[in-house]
């Protein structure tokens, strides 16, 4: 549901009626994660996706139903028959969708309400609600956020909420979405609840130091990945937003003065990108950036380049463990000139290291699409 919370927060403050189909589980090679929605509102208007396009029919009915309903319920697809007839996955997976119904009248709106409105500001907050457990499933929504008492409920009285706000609060504190069971008496003792927690965090950030135009490409690769960008560098002529308009925020600043500004700020979803290509300024950069426990540290730069900027960062201080998590020259091997490949290649290796890819062409291996089990960060 917070997949699609810029929308629903709209539909939200407009009163529409509307039901979500929200993937709660996967199995084998499913095309979408956890946490992927399809909406549908009263008058027939859908946005999102559960599957890629192969059970979205099936889905939008199931929708449909709870609308008229006003039952949730839970449904698994599976693999298409051999015929092609059975609603399925063609690509030999299985997902298992939560359909929760959203009249203007809905109990549980408020606390939909406020954590798509807080999903759709990028703050953090968590939502449970029930997937197996008594039947009919119970229609209530429990919603957790940093710092505030939980709001709403499940329905299925104050020790189950509790238990609840508890899972809720550990997935947000970990960023995780999936399923988790609970029991009214702590731990899974007394009556037994499997949930479903989906987590919104705020964007992960993209630090990118060097104004130059293959920061002006990393950029827009990094935006239209999903994260919150900034490029710093100290030549106030060139760190304009008129020539980074796709970054959240153009500093003039000295890098490494910048880095350590805001090294509280940084988490381990953090990616450094460094283009400065300038001893005097990569090298007080990267000592700091190398001892921040952020995702990743990268480099521009010749093999030539690499090979006296490893000199100065030692000369600097830097040990041969921190020296280990610079990567240099930066990004995959995808014989890149323009900006536009290079960032290319640096977001590829990203997103590589991220999902626990390898980096190679998937033609002529045997290694699975969608891995169940992510990378670095």
């Amino acid at each position: 549901m917070l997949d699609l919370a810029a929308e629903l927060d709209q539909w939200c403050r407009e009163g529409r009626a509307f039901a979500v189909a929200t993937v709660v589980a996967v199995g084998g090679s499913a095309p979408r994660r956890p946490g992927a929605a399809l909406a549908v509102a009263a008058d027939g208007t859908a946005l999102g996706s559960v599957s890629g396009g192969c059970v979205e029919g099936a889905v939008y009915e199931l929708c449909r139903q709870a609308l008229d309903t006003g039952r949730p319920l839970v449904e698994r697809f599976g693999y298409a028959d051999a015929d092609g007839l059975a609603v399925g996955l063609t690509c030999g997976g299985s997902v298992e969708v939560l359909v929760t119904p959203v009249p203007a009248d809905a109990p549980a709106r408020p606390a939909l309400g406020a954590a798509l409105a807080a999903a759709a500001r990028g703050e953090a907050a968590a939502l449970a609600r029930v997937v197996a457990g008594p039947a009919p499933l119970p229609g209530g929504a429990l919603l957790v956020t940093p710092g505030a008492r939980a709001a709403g409920g499940l329905g299925l009285g104050a020790a189950l909420d509790g238990a609840a706000a508890r899972a809720a609060a550990d997935a947000l504190g970990a960023g995780r979405t999936g399923t988790v069971r609970v029991g009214d008496r702590g731990g899974l003792c007394g009556r037994q609840v499997t949930l479903f927690v989906e987590c919104s965090l705020p964007p992960p950030r993209m630090l990118v130091f060097g104004a130059a135009d293959f920061a002006a490409a990393l950029v827009r690769a990094g935006a239209f990945l999903g994260y919150r960008v900034t490029v710093c560098d100290a030549r106030p002529v060139f760190a304009t937003a008129a020539r980074f308009p796709g970054a959240a925020e153009v500093v003039a600043d000295w890098p490494h003065r910048y880095l350590e500004s805001e090294r509280d700020r940084l988490d381990a979803r953090t990616v450094v990108c460094v283009l400065t290509h300038d001893a005097k300024f990569d090298v007080p950069l990267l000592v700091r950036a190398l001892r921040l426990p952020v995702a990743y540290v990268g480099a521009l730069g010749s093999r030539r380049t690499h090979a006296d900027r490893l000199r100065r960062l030692r000369e600097a201080g830097a040990t041969e463990e921190e020296l280990a998590r610079l990567r240099a020259p930066i990004g995959l091997d995808l014989g890149a000139r323009t900006p536009e490949e290079t960032a290319l290649a640096i977001v590829a290796e990203v997103v590589a290291l991220r999902r626990g890819g390898t980096g190679r062409p998937l033609t002529g291996t045997n290694l699975p699409l969608h891995r169940t089990v992510t990378g670095a960060f």
